[in-house]
């Protein structure tokens, strides 16, 4: 195991050596701040007191729950609370700080899924607080929805007295040790209860309570499972990175106790509510934060006790996991490509009557995402070429999620009691439609949504693999790193990128495209998600070596050229439709991106 570096004398507090019970939730750590953990496990207590009281009372006036709930809210309430306190008198100041900031880290989303029922409870989805039996415009806010508030609020404010000792114990711990495969789980989970709170929290035959997903929910709400969605996989990667085995496992438990909170009380109101049904949404979040708070309970090194007598065995016992990663990378970015493909294939909407069926243009530019997916994939499973490959695929997922918005763009909307505009598709019908035509969501629906959860898992575990790829590798510690020179292509790319990205590529009479600074909508979400992954790969060029860099900015060049792609791949479906400034900008940035790549390789340097 990797020895951490702790200040004299500290030995006999540190971490458990190897051997001690995997049960155990954290090995007993020095506290710097005795008294900001105890005020922040103070805090939490209250604000679990709050949300528990908050259980008990009516969060609308005159409205009650769907179903008995208050007992199960309590215990998903005062749970969190007991760990912290647990932690805290056990002498384990490390777990205690992640157990705080893991939940703290959530409490923003909960506090606006809360605030959609003073914003209007008759549109929140939360059965468990309120479930309307006759037509109600915009119901005044119960007693109960003011404890629930103000639990939020302590937590939040827990957290800012927690981050001090997670810092300490960080420091303590020293070094981060690469080889913690269990934390590589972590990730895995929390983008997959991530996508679950995008989705319908459970199905409805309730006229007065509709299950809709995350982006055709109220704004307030909407608002909150993104908040959500994008905190609990952040929350779990910041707990993966952190060198104290306690911070890492309190964050994983935090996370996942706050998860439980929003996922468990739907799967129950499934169950137990008539005319509502389980969800897989919710069922995915239930298992991530299961998993999760399981986490907690497992070792966190790959050095054990019986790794002494083993000598050299032990090098070639981690060899099958990067098989197994890199098997994982390439398998689920050539699933996430096989359903881009079905959902390029098959049909956006289906018609409730005899009405021709308009299909977006979009469906072409993913299925030239999942070309682009799916060729750097194969050569995922090469040995010798894996390395790159990989990388590759680490870019190239984002294709999938900028051409999957668009797709699914021309369908959120769409009800089965809602008019459609055939002219948002980009096509003119053979025959007039009359003014209100009912269509619903069709298979490409389903396969699109599929195919950007298979590639979001593809990313990271490409990420994961490269993580482990650098554990199996000996290399001298004077490895070698980029020159220098390349930042100045890398930078003029950015710009660039963001020029494209923001925008159009392509120009038709009476069509509007999507952009980030106008018309924003969801289609601009792919947008601004395949930005920031080109972004992000820039920026991690300067610290990366030659191939890792090279292969990193020939995934953003394709992603890139993806863009500038919607010319032909989507303009050619419009009318009059000619090349607008984004397609030149992209163009020009996918080259400088290539010819940083070919810098990246022809002149590296010794990291000193």
């Amino acid at each position: 195991m990797t020895s951490r570096s702790r200040h004299p004398g500290d030995e006999t507090t540190g971490q458990a050596v190897p051997g001690t019970a995997s049960a155990e939730l954290l090995r007993s750590e020095p506290g710097a701040r005795p008294r900001a953990l105890l005020l922040s496990a103070g805090l939490v207590s209250a604000g679990a007191v709050a949300l528990a009281a908050g259980a008990l009372m009516p969060v609308v006036r005159g409205g009650s729950p769907g179903f008995t709930a208050a007992p199960l809210l309590v215990v998903l309430a005062l749970a969190p609370a007991a760990a912290v306190l647990y932690a805290l008198v056990s002498g384990r100041p490390g777990l205690t700080a992640g157990l705080v900031l893991g939940l703290t880290a959530l409490a923003p989303g909960r506090l606006l899924l809360d605030l959609q029922l003073l914003a209007d409870g008759s549109l929140a989805a939360r059965p468990e607080l309120f479930l309307a039996d006759r037509l109600l415009a915009m119901p005044q806010a119960g007693p109960g929805l003011w404890p629930l508030v103000a639990g939020h609020l302590l937590t939040l404010a827990a957290g800012a007295f927690a981050a001090g000792t997670a810092r300490d114990e960080a420091e303590l711990a020293g070094e981060l040790d690469g080889r913690r495969r269990w934390r590589l789980l972590g990730p895995v989970l929390g983008v997959a209860g991530g996508v679950g709170l995008l989705l319908a929290p459970f199905g409805s035959g309730n006229a007065y309570l509709l299950a809709k997903n995350a982006f055709e929910g109220p704004t307030v709400a909407m608002a909150g499972y993104l908040l959500l969605a994008a905190l609990l996989p952040l929350t779990v990667l910041v707990a993966v990175s952190s060198p104290s085995a306690g911070v890492g496992k309190g964050g994983f438990a935090g996370a996942g106790l706050a998860a439980l909170a929003v996922g468990v009380p739907p799967v129950v109101a499934g169950l137990v509510v008539d005319r509502l049904s389980v969800a897989p949404g919710s069922v995915v979040v239930t298992i991530a934060g299961l998993a999760l708070a399981g986490l907690a309970f497992t070792r966190f090194d790959v050095a054990e006790a019986d790794e002494a007598v083993t000598g050299d065995l032990a090098g070639e016992a981690r060899l099958p996991g990067l098989f197994w990663w890199r098997l994982a990378t390439g398998g689920l970015a050539l699933l996430a490509a096989g359903a881009a493909a079905a959902g390029a294939l098959a049909p956006v909407l289906k018609a409730n009557g005899p009405t021709p069926v308009p299909e977006t243009p979009a469906r072409w530019l993913l299925l030239g995402a999942a070309v682009v997916l799916a060729v750097p994939a194969l050569f995922v499973f090469l040995p010798r070429l894996s390395a790159f490959a990989r990388g590759v695929v680490a870019a190239t997922w984002a294709g999938v999620v900028l051409a999957g918005a668009a797709v699914l763009s021309a369908a959120l909307s769409v009800t089965e009691d809602k008019a459609v505009d055939p002219a948002l598709f980009g096509v003119d019908l053979p025959v007039p439609l009359p003014d209100k035509v009912g269509y619903s969501a069709g298979a490409g629906v389903t396969w699109t949504f599929i195919a950007l959860v298979l590639a979001a898992l593809a990313a990271l575990a490409a990420v994961i693999t490269g993580v482990v790829e650098r554990d199996d590798s000996e290399e001298e510690t004077d490895e070698t790193r980029v020159s220098g020179t390349v930042l100045t292509p890398v930078v003029a790319a950015a710009v660039l990128a963001i020029a494209a990205f923001g925008t159009p590529v392509f120009g038709a009479p009476g069509y509007t495209a999507p952009g980030l600074w106008s018309n924003f909508g969801a289609a601009s979400w792919g947008l601004l998600g395949a930005l920031a992954v080109v972004l992000g790969l820039y920026a991690l060029v300067p610290r990366s070596r030659p191939v890792a860099a090279a292969s990193a900015l020939a995934g953003a060049a394709l992603v890139l050229g993806l863009r500038a792609a919607e010319l032909p791949l989507v303009g050619s479906e419009y009318d009059g439709s000619s090349a607008g400034v984004g397609f030149w900008l992209a163009l020009g940035g996918a080259v400088v991106t290539l010819v940083a790549a070919g810098m990246a390789v022809a002149g590296s340097r010794r990291a000193g």
